[in-house]
């Protein structure tokens, strides 16, 4: 993603937009493994989400490298 390092308001609002999905996303994972009975195999939905929640933290992290 290329933003103007100039525009550090803009970097920072995105910043955390990305974050805040990615806890929703790990908040979703919570969800569904907490509704899953101990000792089931859980949903593939969880990696999904926990996989969404790493990606948007280190596309955070990439605005904070400029």
């Amino acid at each position: 993603m290329n933003i103007d390092p100039s525009d550090t308001s803009m970097a920072r609002q995105l910043r955390s937009i990305l974050l805040e999905l990615a806890r929703r996303e790990d908040s979703r994972a919570a969800d569904e493994a907490a509704a899953t009975p101990y000792g089931s195999p859980g949903p593939a939905t969880i990696l999904g989400h926990r996989s969404a929640a790493m990606l948007l933290r280190a596309e955070a992290d990439h605005l904070l490298a400029g």
